[in-house]
């Protein structure tokens, strides 16, 4: 599992930026005003081919990898603050001609998106569960946070998210060759977010924020469903500082 170690660079840079978020999940995961709990389901899209190669630590198809995920909570608790119904999304873009996993922390820009009917409470626990599961893969100065509507349309096989008026994509799954759906399990990149998800492909995707303007179709499309707490997470940014740690002795051997 661990044979090639800069496979989980971007969970480890994660847990390096995120060190204040780490320590809270540690120890924290037994406070109830603090630990989380959420189950639902996961869309994503970005501009590469499908499958996208940046969850495996290759160069994304078109130079940059543009896109993101949003999360529908179908079930969901922060502490005492439900989220039942509610959703977040992210939206970013990795820098010209590098791997995702390598300039983690040195993104374009990064987009949070909060479900703008959540109520002040919910919008603040969102933002928090948003950037416990998220990768930090922008400088503060490039990484906003916006309040919009997020909302998802499923009509037969085609899913579309839509990110209140600058974004969307729809896309569709992909006949496995055994029958059923593509599926990929594990992927080198994974978290408990991503720890499996079913493969397909967009039938559009476009997105107006952040000085872009895109308009991909064919390209890489994601569906997953989670169920994960704020006591997994810890777990896994735990067990990622210790790789990263690890890493840190043997460069200096």
């Amino acid at each position: 599992m661990f044979r090639n170690l800069r496979f989980f660079l971007p969970a480890v840079l994660f847990c390096a930026a995120a060190a204040v978020a780490v320590a809270a999940d540690e120890k924290k995961a037994n406070d109830t005003k603090d630990a989380w709990k959420v189950s639902g389901q996961l869309e994503e899209a970005c501009s590469c081919d499908s499958a996208c190669p940046c969850w495996f630590d290759s160069k994304p198809t078109r130079m940059q990898c543009s896109g993101g995920f949003a999360l529908f909570f179908q079930k969901g608790k922060y502490g005492g603050v439900p989220l039942d119904g509610l959703a977040v999304a992210f939206m970013g873009q990795s820098p010209m001609n590098k791997a995702m996993m390598e300039s983690i922390g040195d993104w374009d820009f990064v987009n949070i998106y909060i479900d703008e009917k959540a109520n002040p409470a919910q919008r603040k626990a969102l933002e928090a569960i948003a950037r416990s599961t998220m990768p930090p893969a922008a400088p503060p100065e490039r990484t906003k946070v916006q309040y919009v509507p997020i909302t998802r349309r499923i009509e037969g096989s085609e899913h579309t998210t839509m990110i209140g008026s600058v974004g969307s994509f729809s896309g569709h799954l992909t006949p496995g060759g055994m029958g059923g759906t593509s599926k990929i399990v594990n992927p080198p990149g994974a978290d408990p977010m991503h720890r499996e998800y079913q493969q397909g492909r967009t039938t559009r995707q476009t997105y107006t924020d952040a000085g872009q303007k895109w308009d991909w179709s064919n390209s890489n499309y994601m569906y997953g469903t989670f169920e994960t707490d704020s006591v997994e997470y810890g777990k896994f940014n735990a067990a990622m500082t210790q790789m990263m740690e690890k890493m840190k002795k043997e460069k200096k051997q």
